[in-house]
């Protein structure tokens, strides 16, 4: 593989400026698989089996996307080895946050130990919220406004009973400590966004679970503004596929990831270490991030990543990141991704529904 020297990028982007110090995942122990989903509404086996997800992670009755954020900050934190009152500005991705109106960021920080002296903010765009405050982490540690950051991404997804969406939609968190590009484990070489409105997916105002233009997912919506995204990318920078040793993509089945890098000249091999979602589902904010999450717990210093997180509604961002040699030490220093990845405890639909909310009791 041709992979370019350490220092191809270095002081020629803004983005080269800053680095990712630490990373953390948390993932919850409960499983359902896709099968028993199948079962209970009667869809075929080829409906589920070619979506390529066997099982999804469920969110305990204590748990939601702030309490799973936390977990995964913790992680993060531990490897950066910051002060935690040194991080300077703390996002929340997020689609499915416990308060429609009250930050969760402001929880996070709290409960970390980061505030009072740091911005807080919850972002929302689908599943690219926690990527809009990687990019506007790195435009504020290259500035020098702030020292340190903190990113998290996490969703406990819901679908209505019966859709399809059902198959995939699973709860869990990423995050990610960001800083200067000295002392980093991995530093951003340079990033790009495109974006459009195309509504493929939304919720309305008051809805419980949100709707899907089935016409407007693949091609017009995940596949235009993620190749969009990588190939100006690729036009920024000179790079190619070949000169990655990794490629992440969004993840909201099995399936669509590994045809969007087919289609943008990536291998199997390169894209198959950061596949997440056919073992716990798509954890919406989390999907790609946990990705990058898994292959930052096996990447070796020179190493070069793609990721390309999107959104629906639409958009995608892409980011070249290349592997330093503090990864080494910061490693050990929380669990992998792997390890909440084998915690599982198998519940059925009945299980499932009580601890997500998905019976109503009325009072007669």
């Amino acid at each position: 593989m041709s992979i370019m020297s350490m220092d191809s990028l270095a002081g020629k982007t803004p983005e080269s400026s800053a680095g990712i110090h630490g990373w953390g995942a948390y993932v919850p122990v409960y499983r359902i698989p896709t099968r028993e989903i199948a079962r209970v509404w009667g869809w075929p086996d080829h409906q589920w089996k070619a979506l390529d997800v066997y099982e999804k992670a469920v969110g305990g009755v204590d748990e939601d996307s702030t309490t799973m954020g936390v977990e995964a900050a913790r992680n993060a934190i531990a490897r950066a080895r910051v002060d935690p009152s040194s991080i300077g500005a703390v996002f929340f991705g997020s689609e499915s946050k416990p308060y429609a109106v009250k930050p969760s960021a402001t929880i996070i920080a709290e409960a970390l130990g980061i505030t009072p002296v740091t911005m807080a903010s919850d972002l929302e765009f689908a599943c690219r919220a926690a990527s809009e405050g990687m990019r506007a982490s790195i435009g504020l540690v290259a500035s020098g406004i702030i020292s340190y950051t903190l990113v998290v991404g996490s969703d406990t997804a819901q679908a209505s009973p019966g859709d399809v969406l059902e198959f995939s939609a699973s709860s869990g968190a990423a995050a990610f400590v960001i800083g200067s590009s000295k002392g980093a484990a991995a530093v951003f070489e340079a990033s790009f966004t495109y974006v459009t409105d195309t509504p493929d997916f939304w919720r309305r105002s008051l809805k419980p679970y949100p709707s899907h233009g089935e016409g407007f997912t693949g091609d017009p919506a995940y596949f235009h503004h993620i190749e969009s995204a990588v190939k100006g990318l690729f036009e920024k920078t000179g790079l190619s596929p070949g000169d990655f040793d990794y490629a992440i993509f969004h993840q909201p089945n099995g399936k669509f990831p590994v045809k969007v890098a087919k289609k943008l000249g990536f291998t199997l091999e390169q894209v198959k270490p950061g596949l997440v979602t056919p073992f716990i589902g798509n954890t919406y904010n989390a999907s790609a991030l946990l990705g990058l999450v898994k292959v930052l717990d096996v990447a070796k210093p020179g190493d070069r990543i793609l990721v390309a997180p999107f959104g629906s509604g639409a958009g995608s961002d892409a980011y070249s990141l290349l592997v330093t040699d503090a990864i080494e030490d910061a490693r050990p220093l929380a669990q992998p991704l792997e390890y909440y990845l084998k915690r599982r405890i198998e519940v059925d639909y009945g299980v499932y529904a009580k601890i997500r909310g998905k019976l109503v009791v009325r009072k007669l």
